[in-house]
């Protein structure tokens, strides 16, 4: 798997995981239980994480949806 974003907003982890889905692009989402854990000091981002196959795919999905920003 490789790292699409990382983010502690969860409005954008939740918009990303919407645009995957409609696109039909596998994720995980990694430390999410960590972020958690951790409160809301935000040290420890969430991490979507997408096959390596599917990452150009998944990159231009954000950017057709205005989230190129977003990404490294």
């Amino acid at each position: 798997m490789i790292e699409l974003l990382k983010t502690n907003d969860i409005i954008l982890i939740s918009r990303v995981e919407s645009l995957l889905e409609e696109h039909d692009i596998a994720f995980v989402v990694f430390d999410a239980f960590m972020s958690v854990m951790e409160g809301s000091i935000g040290a420890i981002p969430r991490r979507i994480m997408v096959r390596a196959d599917d990452l150009d795919a998944a990159r231009h999905a954000l950017s057709e949806a205005g989230l190129g920003r977003e990404l490294p």
